[in-house]
């Protein structure tokens, strides 16, 4: 099917602005003129008349309008010609906002940075490096709280631009994984055991892996912890370990402990079971840490590190954005023994 040149496209649609499509958009969403009108800060008199303009030109051009006004206090009536031309604005606007990000990304005008709870003020370090320059450059540096577990999938969708964060990495499924990413590493790590168990039932400094079936645990129902029981036990670990608690959040986890309601052991990272032992991490206050030793299944490490596309920064001359911060996390790097 050929596409026709600029000067074939029916006057009527030419004159179809963005803000027509916006407009379409939040009326299907809110159901009436009045409730847009809301959402969009307008008088509903505005939202009308962008309304009964479209339905005046999709008339002509398709033979159907696009909304059909309903009796008082009801939504309004999409037909169907109204929710195609729904989705295809949605994918228009979307697809221009997305261009015109990639526009600023790639001429460094923005930077979309990501990163987990425990490596914020690592990057906040960093920033102090190149924020006199960024607000030179007229650069928009946006820093998003990232989860674990949607750390690369935010990078392939191009959602951030670079994410300070951990990945759990296992022995034989590393390069694969890893692959697409640059990655500078900062530190590997095991896990370690919180506990509010008194030491006549849990003694030592250190706890053996193969040992963890016999304790009551505090377990996060996803993340790292997840991913290395799922590692070392398979996906059904729930039946082979003694799960007393299940938890979203590690706070959650400290509080349980620490209030007595839950007696056992919560797995974390051994990153944040160090931070627990040294008093850098007061809401874990009053339990006791210990490591863990030894595998159960194949090698498995947290990975804390930065990570960023691969061949993304080798595209930008050294003073993009990207590499400048890249190149003031090396150096904190050096400077700094991460914690995760």
């Amino acid at each position: 099917m050929a596409v026709p040149g600029p000067e074939q496209y029916p006057t009527e649609l030419l004159d179809t602005t963005m803000d027509q499509l916006r407009t379409l958009i939040v009326v299907h969403e809110a159901g009436t003129a009045l409730g847009a009108a809301r959402r969009l800060g307008r008088e509903q008199s505005s939202v009308q008349k962008q309304l009964d303009t479209m339905n005046r030109t999709f008339a002509a051009l398709c033979g159907e309008e696009l909304v059909l006004k309903q009796g008082r206090g009801q939504d309004a009536l999409f037909t169907a010609t109204g929710e195609a031309l729904v989705e295809l604005a949605r994918r228009t606007l979307g697809e221009w906002a997305e261009g015109v990000h990639d526009a600023r990304r790639r001429l460094g005008r923005t930077l979309s940075v990501g990163t987990t709870r425990y490596t914020l003020g690592f990057l906040l370090d960093a920033v102090e490096h190149v924020s006199a320059d960024y607000e030179r450059a007229g650069v928009d540096l946006k820093v998003t709280h990232v989860r674990t577990g949607d750390l690369f999938t935010k990078l392939r969708t191009q959602e951030l631009d670079l994410v300070c964060g951990s990945v759990v990495v296992t022995e034989g499924e590393e390069a694969e994984l890893l692959a697409p990413y640059e990655v500078m590493e900062w530190r590997r790590s095991g896990l370690s055991l919180l506990t509010n168990l008194p030491p006549d039932r849990l003694s030592g400094a250190s706890f053996s892996a193969r040992d963890l079936p016999r304790l009551p645990l505090v377990v996060s129902a996803g993340g790292l912890i997840g991913r290395f029981l799922t590692s070392w036990y398979g996906s059904d670990y729930r039946q082979r370990l003694t799960v007393a608690a299940e938890i979203e959040a590690a706070h959650y986890g400290f509080e349980l402990l620490r209030s007595g309601v839950v007696s056992g052991a919560m797995l974390v990272t051994r990153g944040i079971g160090e931070a627990a032992a040294d008093g850098r991490l007061p809401e874990a206050g009053g339990l006791r840490t210990l490591e863990i030793v030894g595998e159960v299944g194949p090698r498995t490490e947290v990975l804390v590190g930065v990570f960023t596309r691969r061949g993304e920064r080798d595209a930008y001359p050294p003073d993009h954005p990207l590499n400048r911060l890249w190149e003031a996390l090396s150096w904190e790097s050096e400077r700094w023994w991460l914690r995760p």
